[in-house]
């Protein structure tokens, strides 16, 4: 057999691979919307988690099956440049055709363990294929009206076609058009428009699907979702969100991941990005479920970075952390998080301990309070872009993990997620009013956390940032493990002068033993701001509240944690 025609079997027994994987991942999604529709919580969760494991599953079968049919050969670059042309002509008038060539990456990358990219067997950014752009509209419906009425928004609820009546279809839809209305008149200075595009694909993820539109008016658009609860009673619009920075937290990178059923994954990403272009592209496929892709697409915005500017890698603004020396580029928007060599003798954990709570993280619902990390392996970055500082500590705390290559920088493996400003140095500075509201986000967020079964372990606002949006989320996951599994104890009361003065516990402390009253001493902040949070948060603080806590989760309570505020409702909570 020629070279070519091995070339061509490998191709299509890489494609076959692909085709596998993207039905199975179309399944999984189009499950999640027959489950919204059952009202079954329990197995949309699953389908998520099932899901995220499905691609390095794939991955897997496509290899063993090379190996199967090549032999010895598999290992042979000549015969995987030959294939790269071979599957590049198979996968082109596609429409998923860039998910398709990030696959054939992760196979060459398995088989040819190498640093940096080669393109003779890797796509390389160039190949990839930007998101349509004003004709995105394949996957759309264009409601062509000048005026929004309610029944206008009655069609666009119907067409949604859920297979479930609503509650009151009637009130949602003129609710939700008496709000459209406003934000049309807020933003255009007019109630007039041209028209109305609505995704086809509906979003779902937990106990909630989402309607994506768009509003139109000459070079002018304004988002348009309309987030849907299937409760005993029916369907219902629970909120309408209209403004870039409400609709852009349904896709923030501190949540969990959307089931959509797409043909086309590049129509509906460009129709995304048209509402929310502060959104990286990479963070939108990430959003929907394509990690991978997305990983591929960020990694082209990094490069491009990189032979952009001439900004050098930084220490990343905070306390340095125990575990983990922290970098970033100041004009770029993420960190870049290398695990160090030796630990602290405080941090009773070890490399493998680490690696495997970042990828119990991915696994887990973060109910938009964890910052969604992406892991990078074998990364070359130019010398002259590291500050002489930064070099110097990366290669003396994690030289394990980082080299010196001629003129270049080797990082064998790195998390790379969104920077945010830690809290510990945003209260310093802040007024007395932001300052209030992200300490009492803070106690928030732990609410939140523990109520999704995660405990954070360390609870040190250096551990704590806020986003662009004014959200706290927690970033530092070496300790991190379930409310469920911990024992929350009340700290025992001395029983005489010698245990009062003893500086340490003279009482038993099991691994899982957690003292809540403890809080107390660990805040980081004092008067006012003590204060407010303890009037707002001060059950923390208390055993009751973590025992009801995990009572609720072992009762296996599935609790909505909607990413969006009670403004946005058309009804009054509660």
């Amino acid at each position: 057999m020629t070279t070519t025609s091995r070339a061509h079997r490998a191709a299509d027994t890489v494609l076959r691979g692909f085709d596998d994987h993207h039905e199975r991942f179309r399944a999984a999604t189009r499950r999640a919307r027959q489950r919204f529709v059952r009202r079954d919580w329990e197995g949309i969760r699953w389908d998520t988690i099932k899901r995220l494991e499905l691609y390095d599953q794939c991955v897997v079968e496509t290899i063993s099956a090379l190996d199967e049919q090549l032999g010895e050969r598999l290992s042979d670059r000549n015969l995987w440049i030959a294939t790269k042309l071979a599957y590049t002509r198979a996968i082109l008038g596609r429409n998923d055709f860039e998910l398709a060539e990030t696959y054939f990456n992760s196979i060459t990358r398995r088989i040819f363990p190498h640093i940096g990219v080669d393109p003779e067997i890797d796509y390389v950014s160039s190949d990839f294929p930007l998101p349509f752009r004003g004709w995105e509209m394949a996957s759309a419906r264009m409601y062509g009206v000048r005026r929004v009425e309610p029944m206008l928004l009655r069609k666009i609820l119907e067409d949604a076609d859920f297979g479930v009546a609503f509650k009151d279809l009637d009130g949602d839809a003129k609710r939700a058009a008496q709000r459209v209305e406003q934000a049309i008149t807020l933003a255009f200075g007019r109630e007039t428009i041209e028209a109305i595009d609505v995704l086809v694909p509906v979003f779902i993820r937990n106990k909630a699907a989402y309607v994506v539109g768009r509003i139109r008016r000459g070079d002018a658009v304004l988002p348009m979702v309309l987030a849907i609860l299937n409760g005993d009673q029916g369907l219902e619009v629970d909120a309408v969100l209209l403004t870039e920075e409400s609709a852009s937290i349904l896709f923030s990178f501190a949540r969990w991941y959307l089931h959509a059923d797409l043909a086309s994954p590049r129509e509906v990403i460009g129709f995304l990005h048209s509402v929310l272009p502060r959104k990286r592209v990479s963070e939108l496929y990430i959003s929907l479920g394509y990690n991978k892709h997305g990983k591929s697409e960020f990694f082209a915005d990094l490069v491009a970075c990189i032979r952009e500017t001439h900004e050098q890698f930084v220490v990343a603004p905070g306390e340095p952390g125990l575990v983990m020396a922290v970098f970033t580029l100041p004009s770029f928007e993420f960190v870049f998080k290398v695990i160090k060599d030796v630990f602290p003798s405080s941090k009773r954990t070890t490399r493998d301990e680490i690696r495997d709570k970042y990828r119990q993280v991915l696994l887990h619902d973060r109910v938009g309070r964890l910052v969604d990390y992406q892991v990078f392996e074998h990364v070359r970055f130019p010398r002259a872009r590291f500050n002489d500082d930064l070099l110097a500590d990366l290669l003396a705390t994690a030289g394990n993990t980082v080299e010196l290559a001629g003129d270049d920088v080797v990082v064998h493996h790195m998390y790379i997620g969104r920077r945010v400003t830690p809290l510990d140095v945003f209260l310093p500075t802040a007024a007395p009013e932001p300052a209030e509201a992200a300490v009492l986000d803070w106690g928030r967020t732990l609410k939140d956390l523990a109520a999704a079964d995660i405990f954070t372990g360390d609870i040190l606002l250096k551990n704590f940032g806020l986003t662009r949006h004014g959200r706290v989320v927690f970033y530092d996951y070496d300790e991190v493990s379930r409310v469920s599994t911990r024992s929350f104890r009340r700290l025992p009361q001395p029983r005489d002068e010698f245990e009062t003065m003893s500086a340490e516990p003279w009482y038993s402390v099991a691994d899982e033993d957690v003292f809540p009253e403890e809080l107390n001493s660990f805040l980081g902040f004092s008067g006012a701001l003590r204060d407010a949070f303890l009037r707002t948060h001060g059950d923390l603080t208390t055993v009751e509240f973590w025992r009801q806590t995990q009572e609720r989760i072992r009762a296996g309570e599935v609790i909505e944690f909607s990413p969006y505020a009670d403004e946005f409702r058309l009804r009054p909570v509660g």
